[in-house]
């Protein structure tokens, strides 16, 4: 059960928030991984992939699906992906290890050719390339919340990376999601304060 805090204690004495509390593949993930900085453009093409195939599900599905999701995905190479055509949306369609959406996957195509047309793009923020381009909207401060409840689901800054992506044609890039990319890849800190992963990225200093 958690505290006031928001935060429950696990039996190695660390705090963590209810959600990464239970199950272990959860856990391990928040300890090690969730709000660490990504600026390569790879790590940043396979979490924008992952946040879109996870909207409306639950992350740990994603996240017990991801090993098969980059057997699937060549490694979320935006290179390879970029040259996908109609056969290989078949082949996934037909692999029973990812979520077979067709529109995701077509979507996840189509947003591996728009981050190498971002490459070339010296006009967009950042100047080029899909994880300069999404660090571009670092905001000026990060949340400090309490509680889970204090943790917003979206910020004017993901409001305008999702604007700014869509326009540079990719999809499944909403509000919501560019939020939880945002805080994955440690461009916003959202872990409570009585975490012991708060201010770990090294990107906020609490």
């Amino acid at each position: 059960m958690s505290d006031a805090t928001g935060v429950v204690r696990g039996d190695d004495g660390l705090a963590r928030p209810v959600w990464a509390s239970v199950d272990p593949l959860l856990r391990e993930y928040y300890d090690t991984e969730w709000g660490m900085p990504v600026r390569d453009e790879h790590g940043m093409f396979e979490r924008l992939s992952l946040e879109g195939f996870q909207s409306g599900l639950s992350w740990a599905t994603i996240l017990r699906k991801r090993p098969a999701f980059r057997r699937a995905f060549d490694g979320f190479d935006p290179e390879i992906v970029a040259g996908y055509g109609e056969s290989d949306v078949e082949r996934l369609l037909d692999d029973p290890g990812i979520i077979r959406n067709r529109a995701k996957i077509v979507a996840t195509i189509g947003n591996a050719r728009a981050a190498l047309r971002l490459r070339d793009d010296r006009d967009a923020p950042g100047g080029g390339g899909l994880a300069a381009y999404i660090w571009s909207f670092r905001p000026a401060a990060t949340p400090e919340p309490e509680t889970f409840a204090d943790i917003p689901t979206t910020s004017p800054e993901s409001i305008a990376l999702a604007e700014g992506l869509r326009s540079r044609g990719f999809r499944f890039v909403g509000p919501t999601t560019m939020h939880a990319l945002m805080e994955a890849a440690g461009i916003i800190d959202t872990h409570l304060m009585a975490s012991h992963r708060r201010g770990s990225s090294g990107v906020w200093s609490r």
